[in-house]
């Protein structure tokens, strides 16, 4: 089968795929990004026609002919972190329907390494973006506002006036684990806490408030650890705790693998939990459940996050106004055997 193709490449047009499956350039468009509106038997021919002809598309072309690309980015601080696995899920499952392609950049909670992607991103000109929380640098602010992309951030409230966000209130998350200890009882009350990034420290700002609103001292039974999260972390953390504060009777977790961790290494040593120390995780991940004892945490709303901040980010490229800036969608403690 002969075809002209492209002048410059000698590849296939998208007007050939669209001449030979009997559709606009429009249509064939539409159908090859998944357009929800177009037909489903024009979608099939339009596939088959692509398949027949080899054809690729071209979303550098596509850029420059509509000055944006169908494109939207996402960053996130990790990809090993099952909270941000279910909420990148979620975000595609909003905008496949709508054709739109989702880049996904990690930044391994580095922001110098947040800047090289955001300035990459740009150059592409994607429709949106969604960000991950609102601690960057000055020169990924200014590059965010002259590029005029709509921007949703996610995971946490409030920022400048005028951004939009989708979280919940991660101090007030550290302050619930705090009331529920206290209402057990529990009077020496510790903190452990791996990578440090602003969402940690907002946590353990709630935790310390709520404890010295009962009258307790909080940073001496804090142990805080700059290395990413991990069962084995938990682990080590929990062992290094006890060692220098044996009459700890209550621990907040900043994550639930830290948590999980520790409530094995407490099973190696004897520990009874929750007779001689409580335990309280976050995120309720989904071996928290499945733990001996099965362990007490805060549920996070992490796929309901991803998709608020798709709707959002979709309303701004529809034109439409977005009245509420901070969507608190709150979060749900689970109380278990482990407190």
């Amino acid at each position: 089968m002969s075809r002209t193709g492209s002048r410059t490449t000698g590849r296939p047009t998208l007007a050939e795929v669209a001449r030979l499956s009997g559709v606009s350039p429009i249509t064939a468009s539409r159908a090859l990004r998944g357009v929800s509106t177009v037909a489903p038997e024009l979608v099939e021919k339009v596939m088959a026609a692509a398949a027949s002809l080899g054809y690729v598309a071209n979303p550098a072309a596509r850029a420059l002919a509509s000055a944006r690309s169908q494109s939207v980015v996402v960053l996130i601080p990790s990809l090993s972190n099952q909270l941000f696995i279910d909420t990148l899920e979620a975000i595609h499952e909003v905008m496949r329907p709508r054709g739109l392609e989702v880049l996904i950049g990690n930044y391994h909670y580095d922001i110098d390494e947040e800047e090289n992607l955001i300035r990459n991103y740009l150059a592409y000109q994607p429709c949106g973006m969604l960000l991950t929380g609102f601690d960057r640098s000055d020169a990924s602010r200014q590059m965010l506002a002259a590029s005029g992309v709509p921007c949703v951030h996610m995971m946490e409230l409030g920022g400048e006036a005028g951004a939009l966000s989708v979280g919940f209130s991660q101090q007030q998350a550290g302050r619930a684990a705090a009331a529920h200890l206290i209402a057990r009882g529990r009077r020496r009350l510790a903190f452990i806490a791996a990578q440090l990034d602003p969402r940690v420290m907002q946590r353990a700002e709630g935790f310390r408030q709520a404890l010295a609103e009962a009258g307790m001292e909080a940073r001496e039974l804090e142990v805080l650890a700059p290395q990413p999260s991990s069962i084995a972390l938990g682990s080590e953390l929990f062992s290094q705790l006890l060692a220098q504060s044996p009459d700890v009777d209550g621990i907040f977790f900043c994550n639930d693998d830290l948590a999980q961790g520790a409530v094995l290494q407490a099973l190696r040593q004897g520990i009874e939990v929750p007779r001689q120390v409580a335990m309280v995780g976050f995120n309720d991940l989904p071996a928290s459940a499945h733990m001996v004892p099965r362990l007490t945490s805060i549920r996070t709303p992490r796929a309901a996050v991803g998709r608020g901040a798709a709707q959002a980010l979709l309303a701004l490229l529809d034109g439409k106004r977005v009245t509420n800036e901070q969507q608190d969608l709150g979060f749900e403690l689970m109380v278990r055997e482990s407190s």
